[in-house]
């Protein structure tokens, strides 16, 4: 059995390095993770990123163009666009950090046992996950907010219930191909507990499939969050949040789009981004999807 580990450990860790290498290969998930390290700097750091207090009125600077003193302009009552958009950041990270946490630990704890005990109880787990499934996201995420109401928190807890069937069923995958190797069964034939097995032995090496989920997920948490907001279901002003600034600049579209257009791209810059680093990891996981 120690034997067997260290060998499956030599291999895991030749896995790894061969994905990162892999990784670092992609141009495109490499610009991916400089834009959200751009993100996440802004959200983490944002007053000493963002040129001006968010807050701070200008009432005789109100609406003005993009460039000189302000590069993205003034909203109606004279707030600096950008120093806003930064300062939205960190509720998209926030949100989406929460509710993929949420959905992570869920979603795993359930995937696990359905696929680890399988029969009856898989069955019943996974007809209530594929129950969730058939409603749309949004529709499930809306039925939430209205029962809990208004606010960051139940956002960030509507959208951690709306993802975690896909983690459910990830985590399910992986835990149905890796119950049979021999590693668990020499696991099993030392009498090790099924807590034991499940989350020292299968668990970590579901990473792989589990970290892509997550990545991708993120970008949906932002996108949710940036919806809510728009309909004012989620945070508040004057809170600036990339939803809620989009919201705030649609009454004026037609004379200074820019109020919309400006966090709109933050939001498609951040998903994409995201999205893209999720195929790439994908890719660095399993190198038979690499197109070559």
């Amino acid at each position: 059995m120690i034997e067997l580990r260290k060998l499956y450990e030599r291999q895991s860790r030749g896995y790894l390095f061969s994905a990162l290498n892999i990784l670092k290969s992609n141009k495109f998930a490499m610009t991916a993770i400089v834009i959200l390290s751009i993100v996440v700097i802004s959200g983490v750091f944002p007053s000493y990123v963002s040129p001006y207090n968010p807050y701070q009125m200008h009432t005789d600077q109100t609406l003005l163009d993009p460039g000189g003193k302000y590069v993205l302009g003034t909203d109606m009552f004279g707030r600096d666009t950008l120093s806003r958009i930064v300062w939205g950041a960190r509720v998209s990270i926030l949100v989406g950090g929460v509710s993929v946490g949420i959905a992570l630990a869920f979603g795993t704890l359930i995937g696990m046992l359905a696929g680890f005990y399988g029969k009856m109880l898989d069955e019943i787990i996974m007809r209530i996950v594929d129950g969730m499934l058939v409603f749309p996201d949004v529709f499930v995420g809306l039925i939430i907010m209205a029962l809990l109401g208004n606010g960051m928190e139940n956002v960030m807890l509507a959208v951690g219930i709306v993802i975690t069937p896909g983690f459910a069923r990830v985590v399910r995958g992986s835990v149905l191909s890796e119950r049979g190797k021999d590693y668990v069964l020499a696991s099993r034939s030392l009498g090790k507990s099924d807590r034991h097995i499940i989350f020292r032995e299968i668990l970590p090496n579901c990473m792989a499939p589990l970290t892509v989920q997550a990545t991708i997920c993120f970008g949906y948490a932002i996108l949710y969050e940036a919806f809510f907001s728009f309909l004012g279901l989620g945070v508040q002003p004057p809170t600036p949040s990339w939803g809620n600034l989009v919201n705030l600049g649609v009454r004026f579209m037609r004379s200074d789009p820019w109020l919309s257009v400006f966090p709109g791209m933050a939001i498609l810059l951040t998903v994409m981004a995201l999205n893209i680093l999720g195929d790439g990891l994908r890719d660095a996981f399993d190198p038979r999807l690499r197109v070559e």
